[in-house]
């Protein structure tokens, strides 16, 4: 799947950017452990914190404050934000919590918003994956590789 990203990236002249949180950079370096990445990858942030996100990712505060870091609209500022920092064509953001510690009835350990913006618009997507910190983190990055090239795709038609 992530070869076929890259493929189709590099085609068409397109790049990505992604914002992770809970997946911890897993998904840039997904992207980038495939050859030629260099040519549809701008660039990857890691941002842990809230400050993070507001500083790097132009979240805003009253969002964080409001729904929280894991949340749908976070998710969505994060993508958004991503996209437009790199001035890129795809911008993907993760933000979950991964467990084991942190769950609440609300937002229970493995919930996880991955987000895909692109000038279609921007599609947010919520999971609650099971298994250790490691399943989930996996987990989340593969759905946002495979958010992205249902992206990719849908902008080529």
């Amino acid at each position: 799947m992530v070869n076929e990203i890259v493929k189709l990236l590099c085609e068409k002249n397109k790049f990505v950017s992604v914002a992770e949180s809970c997946t911890g950079g897993m998904v840039s370096s997904a992207i980038v452990n495939v050859s030629g990445a260099s040519g549809c990858f701008c660039e990857g942030y890691v941002t842990y914190s809230n400050e993070a996100k507001e500083k790097n990712l132009g979240v805003s505060h009253e969002t964080l404050e409001k729904y929280g870091a894991v949340s749908e609209q976070t998710a969505r500022q994060m993508a958004q934000g991503v996209r437009k920092q790199a001035g890129a064509d795809f911008g993907v953001a993760t933000t979950g919590i991964a467990g084991p510690d942190g769950g609440t009835k609300e937002k229970p350990v493995g919930l996880v918003y991955i987000a895909c913006d692109s000038a279609a618009g921007t599609k947010v997507i919520r999971w609650v994956f099971s298994g250790n910190r490691m399943e989930v983190r996996c987990q989340a990055t593969d759905k946002a590789l495979e958010l992205l090239l249902e992206s990719i795709r849908e902008c080529e038609e």
